[in-house]
């Protein structure tokens, strides 16, 4: 499902991006695997935004993207979105 806001880090596919997440944060995957197994560009690009998960708020905050919908990102949004989903998967992990 892609991203309904076209305000959302120019507009990339939650789902593929809520992937790679679960991948690195529930089932600890790290990042360089994940970039070497990457089939695409697109690709290295959504695990690179779900890099940005380890970078605090505030930093988030001041980040000047360069997409064309830097003016108006919500990017917060998204992180918000994805935090809460990691932390849903992990919950149902720690009471199976």
């Amino acid at each position: 499902m892609a991203c309904k806001n076209p305000k959302c880090l120019g507009n990339y596919d939650f789902d593929q991006i809520a992937y790679f997440a679960k991948k690195r944060f529930v089932e600890g995957v790290n990042t360089v695997t994940l970039l070497e197994q990457a089939g695409s560009e697109r690709e290295k690009e959504e695990i690179a935004l779900v890099c940005l998960l380890d970078v605090e708020d505030d930093k988030i905050r001041d980040l000047q993207l360069c997409c064309r919908h830097s003016q108006a990102c919500e990017v917060i949004d998204c992180r918000d979105r994805l935090k809460k989903m990691i932390e849903e998967e992990l919950a149902q992990q720690a009471s199976a």
